[in-house]
């Protein structure tokens, strides 16, 4: 016989895990190596991704 796996929906307590930090502007910031060049400015640039709720931050160097 197969193994039953049970389903059930994720409470909102799972739905929104790690989502209050980057609410209150307590994000997890890391940097993006893929894009490191800005073409319209032409100079390095340092794109920041938050691990959690994925919003970017950019910083020229």
């Amino acid at each position: 016989m197969a193994e039953i796996v049970p389903f059930r929906r994720p409470g909102p307590k799972e739905k929104h895990r790690g989502k209050v930090l980057c609410r209150h502007g307590h994000h997890k910031w890391q940097v993006d190596k893929a894009k490191q060049f800005d073409v319209k400015q032409g100079r390095l640039v340092t794109v920041r991704v938050c691990a959690r709720c994925g919003k970017r931050r950019v910083s020229a160097d």
